[in-house]
Formats: C-alpha cells, structure tokens, sequence
C-alpha cells in the first residue's frame, strides 16, 4: 500500500487532510518507525528536557497543568496531547497556548517529507503511521521553538507508544484501570508493566494520588530495578484550582508534584498563579447555559466515575439532565452504564466517527438491561446533542431548566457546540 505524496504543506487544511490520509495505516505497534522518523529530522527529541505522563485517565489534565506550571516559573514549556477536540493543531502547545496554524502546517510539512523517506526504507507494507507523524511534527516543533522542557503525554500504553522515543528526566503515572487489555494486557499488573516501560534509569517517577495497589506494587519493582526516586502525589494541591471538578484538584495535585521534581523547587505564588488559570477543554466544559450543556470526555469507567463525582457541582438542582453518550468497543460500556444512569433522567445514544464506535441500539438494549430510564438513538452526535437539549429545556420541572451532559467518545473530530432548539416533553423517549 503505498501512501499519498506528502504535497507541500502551505495550510493547516492542507496539513489535516494529509493527517487523515495516514489514517488507512492503522495502528501498529513498535518504535522503529519512529526512530527513523527522529533521524531523518535530526533527533530533534535530544534538543529539550522532558516529563512523560502516562496512565489511563488525567493524562491530558496534568500534562496541561505540569507545562502551565513549569511556564510560571520562568520556562519556556511546550505539550503535546492527544485527542484533540476540534483540529489536530491543539495537540502542539507552547508557551501555554495552542500552536499557530501556520507553524502547524509547516511542522506537518516537515514530518511529512521525513516520513516519505522513511516509508521507502521500509520493508513490505510497513508505513509510518498517523500519531507517528504527528509526534514526529510535534517534536520537531517543540526543538525549533527552542522550548526548555516539553510536557509529553502517552498515547497508548506506553514501552511502544510513539511518544517513547524521548529521554524523559521524569516520568508521571496518572492511574491504571482496565483499558486497552487487547493491547495492554487483560490485568491491572499487566497494564502497569507496560505503561512504567517508559522509566529512565536514574530518573524520577511520580504516582498519581490513589494508584491501585497492583499498579503500585509494579511501580516499586521498576523503581528498584532502575534506580528511580518514587515522589507519591497528594490527593489535595491545597490551592484554589481554576478547572472544575473534584478530580481536576487530584490532577493539579500530580502536577505539581511532578514540576517540583523536575525543578527541585517550587515557588509557591507561581504556583498558586496556574491553578487559578489553567482550564481543560473537553473536561465538565460548560458550552452553553439555556439550557446549561456541559461537555466532558469521559470515556471509561474511572473517567464515568470521576464525572458523577463533580456532576452535582456543575448541575446544582437543574432536572431533568439528559446524557448523550457514545462508547467505544473496547471500553466497558456496561460500567460506564452503570456509573452514569443513577445521575441522569434520560438518554440520548449516539456514535461518533470512530469505526469502533458501538451501534447506538446496542448501547440503548445496554442499558435496559441496567434500567429503566428513558432513551433513544439518534445516530449523528450533532442531532444527539440538539435533541438532548430539546428534552432539557422549559418543560423541565426545576425552575432553572434542566441540564445536558455530553460524554464517553462523541466528539473525536469537532467539539460538540450548542445549536438552537424547539423543547418537546421527555415522554417522546422510549422506555426499555
């Protein structure tokens, strides 16, 4: 299979299409790939410090946070993230902001060219794949920013995830829970192997606050085997913290942790200054207030439970909430269920534009067998999230209106936004 010619890129349009092109290549494991990649680009990876987060759920949040932080102590930080919300662009930041259009298509441009010489020196039908090139480009972008010390968050796993190509002078594990067990392992030890592969020898790793006990028991072999300080997160940062969400507290806290063991110090003020700042799109994100419609990536069980946890906070008295969800096929939709109807009066099920996206009556069948709340299917996630806001509206029993809350994965390829909307009665739903 022989991949596009990458064109010149000129515009960041340009740049996502030659993105989603690479996507017929899969997923495929291993870092060879990427080595090439770095050594056609002139190992641009060895020109900045590193932090690499990895872990099941917070590693988005934190990695923000640690770069927002090491930022307001004087560095010149950069991050790269994965997914993103709207365009592929906001994976890059430096500096605390989102990288230009401009700079990302010429990035894109560079791990493009590279990638059509390595494709030629590969066997068979081996090709660099899409996140390869996109960490590639981001790479390349953070040494040509000259960035001081770049926040790198895993993708998948961790010992053959593209990102671990990095000399990483600290490395943060968020948690472990089941995910990707295809992959990963089908064990909680198992998923902890893989994900602490990315540990330096003489290095420093720092534990998310409340790390099951297998994953734990993981962390401490590699520390010992590999001469790595372990630095245990509190489950409180004891500052005010601008994100919402009871877990985003537990994340600032990680973070913090984790820039004092790279920095050796911590100033207390700066630190202060990014707690009240920093903000996670795509985490109990409030895109519009009539009625309130709240979005939040939640999309395994940890992620459903850490959600109801700050739902009261964000919803206050709001009936009835209505959830639009869709869920993926390697996640455990049944937990997810499960964590998520005791909050919500009805369901609105969707898909996204992930092939392994689960059908949506599966999921309402799904989630009969857990309850009996109201649901329907409505396959696009743009029409879901208007019908649910038609279902929350003035017909609502609470005085405030009722409240919309769109989550698990239905939203890979643009943020959902808050469109206009007619307010029929919840009776319209099906009961299962």
């Amino acid at each position: 299979m022989t991949p596009p010619a990458a064109p010149r890129l000129t515009t960041p349009e340009e740049a996502e299409r030659y993105l989603l092109s690479r996507e017929l290549f899969g997923m495929r494991f291993g870092l060879d790939r990427m080595r090439r990649m770095m050594t056609t680009l002139g190992n641009p990876q060895l020109r900045f410090d590193s932090i690499h987060v990895v872990g099941t759920n917070g590693k988005s949040s934190t990695t923000r946070m640690i770069a927002a932080i090491l930022a307001r102590h004087g560095l010149r930080s950069g991050a790269y993230l994965s997914p993103h919300l709207v365009s592929f662009g906001e994976r890059i930041r430096i500096d605390d902001a989102d990288l230009e259009p401009a700079a990302f298509a010429a990035a894109i441009g560079r791990a493009a060219r590279a990638a059509e010489l390595v494709d030629r020196s590969l066997a068979g039908d081996e090709r660099v794949t899409q996140f390869e090139l996109l960490t590639s480009a981001a790479y390349s972008e953070l040494a040509e920013r000259a960035v001081d010390v770049a926040v790198i968050e895993a993708g998948l796993g961790g010992r053959y995830d593209a990102t671990n190509v990095i000399p990483s002078k600290v490395q943060v594990l968020t948690s472990v829970g089941l995910e990707h067990t295809r992959w990963l392992g089908p064990t909680i030890t198992d998923i902890a192997v893989e994900k602490l592969a990315v540990v330096q020898p003489g290095g420093t790793l720092v534990l998310g606050h409340g790390l099951h006990p297998d994953a734990n028991a993981v962390a401490e072999r590699v520390a010992t085997e590999r001469g790595v300080q372990i630095v245990r997160a509190l489950a409180d940062p004891g500052v005010e913290v601008g994100a919402a969400g009871v877990f985003q507290r537990r994340n600032f806290a990680l973070a913090a942790a984790a820039a004092d063991a790279y920095l050796g110090r911590l100033d207390a003020t700066a630190v202060a200054e990014a707690a009240a700042e920093v903000r996670i799109p795509g985490r109990l994100q409030v895109i519009d207030e009539d009625p309130l419609t709240v979005v939040d990536g939640a999309h395994n069980p940890e992620g459903i439970a850490a959600l109801t946890e700050s739902l009261p906070d964000v919803v206050g008295d709001r009936r009835p909430v209505v959830a639009v969800l869709s869920i993926l096929d390697d996640k455990d939709a049944a937990a997810m269920l499960a964590g998520l109807l005791p909050v919500c009066d009805a369901l609105v099920l969707t898909t996204s534009h992930n092939p392994r996206a689960l059908p949506p009556p599966t999921l309402q069948s799904l989630a009969g067998q857990l309850g009996d709340l109201p649901s329907e299917v409505v396959p696009d996630p743009r029409a879901a999230l208007a019908r649910a806001r038609e279902l929350a509206g003035r017909d609502a029993p609470s005085a405030r209106g009722g409240a919309v809350i769109a989550t698990g994965s239905i939203y890979p390829r643009g943020r959902p936004r808050a469109p206009d909307r007619p307010r029929p009665r919840l009776d319209h739903m099906t009961r299962r």
